[in-house]
């Protein structure tokens, strides 16, 4: 169906990929989401004391096709990347961390999404409350019932149990499927100092029991010291993000501002600010090993990271993935 009307739920790195496929074959896309921009995880928030990636730290490039996107990046200046130090700790013990190339977006890791984004009719602030079947293919309404427009497919590309949630009522075969998918929750807490921690590493993976997950000197990145602060990014590991997902964000920023006091062997500088967000779908610690789900008698498809792993590039595969199902499919 050349020229289909399609609409993609949710603008992180999933869904935009999934729009520019659809777009490229000349389909007319709507794009919405609940937020205020793009990003999705791959979000930078800008705060009072400094701009802050408080989801996806970096990500790698394994595949030609997503290789080509990031070169595109690169030149356009959009992401570069990441030297510097970086460590696992395990057993108690630190090693170099030789994981591939840790890619950026410059100045934030939005930068990548807001490229995704280009020129397509993304709506922000819109939170999609329900799809229904009508005559003339899909008829989706705002959480308040408001008409947001009538498709002829739809690609719902949200967390896990957010898409299960959308998708039970119209196609529950593919609820179920998403349901298989367990998310992790993290905490993360951003917080500015007013003189260098002296960590001596950009970024720590721990791998030992214990409340940090990931540590990184977000400043430490291209372009990422622009106000002369030193800004870190604490990430909880998901175990103790579950034990205490429904603690006070200033108890989960003090405890683990004391763990990377503990972690470093330091009395940590003079604090300028330091705030926690939770993510309670942060990580899928277990896939359903598909890269999209398609429904082709409702040219209905679904994408995310948790169908095939917590990587940048394996949202973009994915949401790429049910593009293509959709064209193919007709």
């Amino acid at each position: 169906m050349p020229g289909a009307r399609i609409a993609i739920i949710g603008a992180g790195v999933a869904g935009l990929g999934a729009a520019r496929t659809l777009v490229a074959a000349g389909d007319e896309v709507v794009v919405f989401d609940k937020g205020r921009g793009p990003g999705g995880r791959a979000s930078t928030r800008r705060g009072a004391f400094g701009r802050f990636d408080h989801g996806a730290q970096f990500f790698t490039v394994r595949s030609e096709r997503f290789a080509r996107v990031v070169d595109g990046w690169a030149r356009a200046g959009v992401a570069a990347p990441w030297e510097g130090e970086f460590v696992t700790q395990r057993d108690g013990r630190r090693e170099p961390d030789e994981e591939r190339a840790r890619w950026v977006g410059v100045p934030g890791m939005n930068e990548i999404v807001r490229d995704l984004a280009d020129g397509l009719d993304v709506r922000f602030g819109v939170r999609v409350g329900s799809i229904t079947r009508v005559a003339e293919g899909w008829s989706l309404h705002g959480e308040a019932g408001q008409d947001l427009g009538t498709f002829d497919g739809v690609v719902v590309a949200v967390p896990s149990a957010q898409a299960a949630a959308l998708l039970d009522p119209i196609v529950p075969a593919l609820a179920r499927r998403a349901e298989r998918a367990e998310m992790q929750p993290c905490w993360t807490v951003m917080a500015a100092f007013r003189a260098p921690v002296g960590a001596g590493f950009a970024g720590l993976r721990m791998q030992d029991e214990g409340p940090l997950g990931w540590s990184g000197c977000d400043s430490s990145k291209p372009g990422g010291d622009a106000d002369g602060h030193e800004r870190w990014v604490l990430q909880a590991s998901p175990t103790w993000s579950r034990d205490h997902l429904e603690q006070s964000p200033e108890w989960v920023a003090h405890e683990l501002l004391a763990a990377l006091s503990a972690l470093t062997g330091k009395v940590l500088p003079p604090l300028i600010g330091a705030e926690a967000h939770r993510w309670r779908y942060a990580l899928a610690s277990d896939p359903v090993g598909e890269r999209c789900l398609y429904d082709a008698a409702g040219r209905i498809g679904v994408c995310g990271d948790w169908l095939i792993g917590a990587r940048i590039e394996a949202a973009y595969l994915s949401g790429v993935a049910a593009g293509e199902a959709m064209l193919h499919a007709d």
